[in-house]
């Protein structure tokens, strides 16, 4: 049966979903953006580099939530409104919070909007220990 995960110190829902839905030791974290938790209505930080600093540690936030970590995180989704400007900052930036031996499968795209203005949005699948 599925458990379906809302973390008090995460940011505020955008949207109608769960922080994160864990099933069989699966963890499905929902897309996070670059809103501070306990400041929705704060304006975002500027460029790239910044939001994807904030994104990492929204889902840091999250996966601390439910007993886990980054070194968890299997597959990331990573979504650039600027993809073509954005894209090798954005990896640099990414790739910080992460041991080079230890990437994610990941996928990026480019997209027309993502919401509250942001320029990224990272959802991921994070696997928690079968010992």
């Amino acid at each position: 049966m599925p458990q379906f995960h809302n973390i008090d110190d995460a940011p505020t829902h955008v949207a109608p979903f769960s922080h994160a839905v864990e099933s069989d030791g699966w963890v499905i974290l929902t897309g996070q953006m670059p809103t501070v938790p306990g400041a929705p209505d704060a304006p975002l930080a500027v460029g790239v580099e910044a939001q994807t600093r904030q994104v990492m540690r929204n889902l840091e936030t999250v996966l601390k939530g439910v007993g886990l970590d980054l070194s968890h995180v299997v597959q990331c989704r990573c979504f650039l409104t600027e993809f073509e400007r954005d894209y090798a900052a954005f990896n640099t930036t990414y790739k910080s919070f992460f041991p080079a031996d230890r990437l994610p499968a990941r996928t990026t795209v480019g997209v027309t909007a993502l919401a509250v203005g942001a320029l990224v949005e990272i959802d991921c699948i994070a696997r928690r220990s079968q010992d």
